[in-house]
């Protein structure tokens, strides 16, 4: 089989692709991976050692109509590109999961079967158009089943974890950590990119959350030098508490397994790694992303799993939040067992079930020519 995933753009396309194709493991004897010009998705890519290939690619709902023209021409530079690829590489499947990067490709390789898996419960506007041309459609939760009226073939499937994220136990993950045993854990991230807002809401009070909790705090690369600044000033008697990295890779798994609360983001990550977990969350929806967060974090909140902050009064309700939820434990174990019914932990093996359909169904074997 030879599989052609198209994925850019945030972590919640990108690290469901990955999952996947961990699930089909030597299956899919050959994988190209075609993302964004400069986009994030390169380095974790490369880093899982799959073959990368970047075209133009850009948005034109909602963009300015100075930057409009650029974008247009972007659009078919990408077009063009994902051309030459596809009778380069002449794949079996195509599998899509988000960002504007897979439209061009979706539009050129209509003919080639495909799987179009749908992260966030509302898709956005490129998984919206890419879905149009797609043979399959795979969804996260059966509420997005609204958004495909007139769709055939929508399968839900959960969302898939990867690999590396499994197998912590929690004393093992405190340990790593050097974390009290019996104390409670806050893990905080902001997603593939970080949260300037949670982050300054951490920071500014972060002396009384260390007296609370423990915290884990995963910052981004962009305010790691602000945060190490804030780090010189925590009370000797508190600094042991706190654990704060601009990333983690291998470990992430681990703190997701130390944790007994998380503040995030509500990526589409969240729908499926904090039921995994049975992590309760206190949710915080980018403001600036259309609704996608807003309706994922209402999922969650209205299943009793997670409370939902809003992003312009962070500061002046984290604390309370915190307190209150860390001051009533029963509370957090009944939201934890909330989170963990909303699991799907076959989610990868059911989509990796998917592509091997298509990959039966697919036109007759075409001679193949490697990517020049």
């Amino acid at each position: 089989m030879r599989l052609l995933v198209c994925a850019g753009g945030t972590g919640g396309g990108v690290y469901p692709a990955l999952a996947i194709l961990q699930a089909l493991g030597n299956e899919a004897e050959n994988v190209l991976w075609v993302g964004s010009e400069g986009g994030m998705e390169r380095d974790l890519v490369q880093r899982a050692q799959i073959p990368f290939k970047g075209i133009p690619a850009a948005g034109v709902h909602g963009v300015g109509w100075r930057q409009l023209p650029r974008n247009i021409l972007r659009l078919i530079r990408g077009t063009l590109a994902a051309r030459r690829i596809l009778r380069a590489y002449q794949p079996d499947v195509l599998l899509f999961t988000g960002g504007y990067v897979g439209v061009p490709m979706a539009v050129t390789g209509r003919s080639i079967p495909s799987l179009v898996f749908v992260p966030d419960i509302e898709p956005g506007l490129a998984l919206n158009l890419m879905s149009r041309f797609a043979h399959t459609i795979a969804v996260t939760t059966p509420r997005s089943r609204h958004y495909f009226p007139a769709a055939k073939n929508v399968v839900v499937t959960g969302y898939p974890i990867r690999t590396e994220l499994m197998g912590w136990q929690r004393n093992q993950a405190r340990q790593r950590f050097g974390l009290d045993e019996e104390k409670p854990v806050l893990l905080v991230m902001g997603g593939s990119k970080g949260a300037r807002s949670i982050n300054r809401a951490v920071l500014t009070h972060l002396e009384a959350l260390l007296n609370l909790t423990q915290v884990i705090h995963i910052t981004g690369q962009t305010d790691w030098p602000e945060v190490q600044q804030q780090i010189a000033r925590v009370p000797v008697n508190l600094k042991q508490r706190y654990h704060a990295f601009p990333y983690l890779h291998e470990d992430i798994g681990a703190a997701f397994a130390a944790a007994d609360l998380i503040l995030c983001r509500a990526g589409a990550s969240t729908l499926g790694e904090l039921p995994f977990f049975g992590l309760p969350a206190i949710l915080v929806p980018y403001p600036y992303a259309w609704r996608y967060q807003a309706t994922n974090a209402a999922y969650l909140t209205e299943n009793r799993a997670a409370v939902t902050l809003d992003d312009a009064t962070l500061s002046k309700t984290l604390l309370p939040t915190l307190q209150d939820l860390f001051g009533h434990p029963q509370r957090l174990q009944q939201m934890a067992i909330a989170m963990r019914a909303l699991a799907t932990p076959d989610a990868a093996t059911k989509l990796a079930d998917l592509i091997r359909t298509l990959a039966a169904q697919s036109s007759a074997p075409r001679k193949h020519k490697e990517v020049q």
